[in-house]
């Protein structure tokens, strides 16, 4: 859908709000809160089940204030960013109250009635989303705020992997304005790889089971924690599409990546993966090429399930690149004039 940032704008001015984020949450989501924070005052952040490293090293360098708990009661309004389900503050105390303001940009899963919600799932960052209703705002993005949005939008699409025009310009837009140079922006979201990252990528390496389709491979590991690092892993070692999961008493959390190639001939892990947490009653979905699974269950179930919905997935390519291929083999030729 095409998002009516002046609406956004509308809904997020005035009344002291706190915005939540997503448990584990990431750089784009805590850009997004931070520059709402900032565009449109009074606002705290709080961030139910706490950030990942980066969005922590940049909340750091920022100096950008978080709250690990949080009355919901005491603000007038709660606005939830990057955030596609309640599921996903993984806090039972975060609890929106009717009239909420949800902005988010994943494929919509459903889960938000009775709140006001705001979904553009053809951008790539919500952050983009957030600078969008700043500028119909006429309100000036400031230089720590652009570069919390730079950095979100770094980061959710891989370095640009993943950027279509619309980010790019977006991206140019808070660079130029704010005089920000490029240098700056990568370092900011600059993190190499601790030894405890390193050492769970090289084991989900070693626990991988893989199967394949053709030229399509898929792979699945288990670990204890780092799913992204791991599914990087996987990816470098040569799989197509990966998942991850891990086990915490009763509860499972998937994460699965898809190659940018492998998007573009069809998979849509957004789509399997919400298709999935359906049929399982637990909470998924993401986007195209980067998606999630929480709830209650067995990660060794959940994994071999995604490895079988991929599989189907994988088949159905073949099968259509092989039509395609005998339809281009049969079509009658042309001769040269």
């Amino acid at each position: 859908m095409t998002m009516n940032s002046e609406a956004v704008a509308a809904a997020l001015k005035g009344k002291n709000k706190v915005v939540l984020v997503h448990g584990n949450a990431d750089l784009d989501a805590l850009g997004s809160a931070f520059a709402v924070a900032r565009c449109f005052p009074p606002a705290v952040i709080f961030a139910p089940a706490g950030l990942d490293r980066v969005a922590k090293m940049v909340a750091e360098k920022l100096c950008i204030p978080v709250l690990e708990t949080c009355d919901l009661s005491t603000y007038e309004l709660a606005v939830a960013v990057d955030t596609s389900s309640p599921d996903q503050f993984q806090n039972p105390a975060a609890v929106l109250p009717a009239g909420s303001v949800v902005i988010d940009h994943h494929t919509p899963t459903g889960r938000w009635e009775g709140m006001q919600v705001f979904c553009d799932e053809t951008r790539v960052s919500c952050c983009e989303i957030i600078k969008d209703a700043a500028d119909a705002a006429g309100i000036a993005i400031d230089r720590t705020a652009a570069l919390a949005l730079l950095g979100g939008m770094l980061t959710d699409s891989g370095h640009f992997q993943y950027a279509d025009p619309a980010l790019l310009r977006e991206f140019a837009d808070l660079l130029e304005k704010n005089r920000i140079g490029m240098d700056e922006a990568m370092q900011l979201v600059r993190a190499p790889m601790n030894m405890s990252e390193r050492v769970a990528a090289m084991k989900a390496i070693g626990r991988s089971k893989f199967d394949r389709v053709g030229d399509m491979i898929v792979a699945v590991s288990s670990g204890s924690s780092f799913e992204s690092a791991s599914c990087r892993a996987l990816l470098a070692s040569g799989a197509d599409v990966v998942f991850v999961g891990s086990q915490r008493e009763n509860e499972f959390r998937v994460s699965g990546r898809a190659t940018q190639e492998m998007v573009r001939r069809g998979i849509r892990l957004d789509a399997l993966m919400g298709e999935l947490s359906q049929e399982t009653a637990t909470d998924g979905g993401g986007h195209g090429g980067a998606a999630g699974m929480t709830g209650t269950g067995d990660t060794e179930a959940m994994l071999h399930m995604c490895m079988e919905k991929t599989m189907d997935a994988f088949r159905k390519i073949k099968a259509e690149t092989e039509a395609q291929q005998a339809a281009g083999a049969a079509a009658p030729t042309v001769p040269l004039q």
